[in-house]
């Protein structure tokens, strides 16, 4: 459009988007309905982890398809993010496999195709995720079980972790959806205790909080996929910042804006002092130098985000930051050829595992094609 205004953002986001979708447009012809998590030797593969269907990254590939289709029209799109789809609510057919993670696995896909399409089977899916997961609350504790079982405890029913902020979106939309407000009411008492027990005065976060499941009694916090306690896991920064933002957005309560803007604030400090390359952790050793991506695609969505809660005069503030990472992201990590899958690659599962370290994990692309679209305003609202 000859009156469109050409901001700094925008502009770097259509020069992405013109490399970024011919490589999106080459995996969806490779990959199909199949759910990838990494590629392997440049190639993706369908559920190769040991958990398949039930992994939790499973959601993103059909998210970023629908996102694909959303921007372009594509029907290619479409016929895959439908198959993919599809394929993930056979997951309900063995709930005991499922943990808090049902979030991430259907609102990326059977609310996005319900959004879209109006499709009536993905919607009853998701009300019965939606179901599933509010059935995981500890009602004296205030928190949603994180997982089935874990490595940081010998009873994992104890234990809430900070990624399940991204999963409340569920409950929000089943309760818009369905028009009953319990699903809002689950979602607010565990935001709650997240910001209590979870976030620090100086807006970092832990990863993990572990309760007596009998009682509800807070025990302690738990360092958890990150460097150790007191340490601040990148990923999880991320998870808080965008959690709080949309917990903002679906409630209207000023006290998750607040925690939302506690945790930037941190995370743009942390930015700065590493020159915007998203370190593993913000609180660890200064060597060796550990990298991942993945939580700058997310921190900055959740900066991108947050930017529309705020007065005019802050917006600059989050949305200059988020375009500082992005185009570190990408001067970095960036691979936009179509011959080979992934995109953003020095992503990492966890500080202390070196086994996918350096990998184009699915969720990385997610975030950053999200983000992408988001400054062009192409996106799709996914949460």
């Amino acid at each position: 459009m000859c009156n469109e205004i050409r901001t700094p953002s925008r502009i770097w986001a259509q020069n992405a988007w013109e490399k970024l979708e011919p490589k999106l447009r080459a995996e969806c012809e490779r990959t199909g309905s199949d759910l990838p998590f990494i590629p392997i030797q440049g190639k993706y593969r369908d559920c190769m982890m040991p958990h398949g269907l039930w992994w939790w990254t499973n959601g993103f590939w059909p998210g970023l398809l629908w996102q694909a289709y959303h921007a372009t029209g594509d029907e290619a799109y479409r016929t895959a993010a439908e198959g993919a789809s599809a394929r993930l609510r056979d997951t309900l057919n063995a709930p005991e496999k499922l943990d808090h993670d049902i979030g991430f696995l259907f609102q990326l896909s059977s609310v996005l195709q319900t959004q879209l399409t109006g499709d009536e089977a993905a919607r009853r899916a998701a009300l019965q995720a939606a179901d599933m997961l509010a059935g995981r609350m500890n009602e004296k504790g205030g928190f949603l079980r994180a997982w089935n079982t874990s490595p940081w405890a010998d009873d994992a029913s104890g234990l809430m972790i900070i990624d399940c902020m991204m999963n409340l979106s569920l409950l929000f939309w089943a309760a818009k959806e369905s028009g009953e407000a319990h699903y809002t009411a689950v979602a607010e008492r565990h935001a709650e205790t997240a910001a209590k027990c979870l976030l620090r005065p100086d807006g970092s976060c832990a990863h993990i909080a572990q309760f007596d499941p009998q009682t509800g009694d807070f025990l302690k916090a738990l360092g958890g996929q990150g460097y150790g306690e007191g340490s601040a896991w990148s990923r999880g920064q991320g998870w808080a910042l965008y959690g709080f933002a949309l917990a903002y957005r679906h409630t209207g309560r000023e006290h998750f804006l607040t925690a939302a803007k506690r945790s930037a604030h941190y995370c743009i400090a942390a930015l700065q002092h590493s020159y915007w390359l998203p370190l593993r952790d913000f609180r660890a050793p200064a060597q060796p130098v550990k990298i991942d991506s993945g939580a700058g695609a997310v921190i900055a969505c959740g900066l991108l985000e947050l930017s529309e809660h705020v007065p005019e005069l802050e917006k600059a503030l989050y949305t200059d930051s988020a375009l500082k990472l992005l185009q570190k992201c990408e001067a970095e990590f960036a691979d936009y050829c179509p011959e080979t899958d992934g995109i953003l690659g020095c992503g990492a599962t966890m500080y202390h595992d070196e086994r996918l370290a350096n990998a184009a994990i699915i969720y990385n692309d997610y975030y950053y094609t999200e983000a992408v679209l988001r400054l062009l305003g192409k996106d799709v609202f996914a949460w």
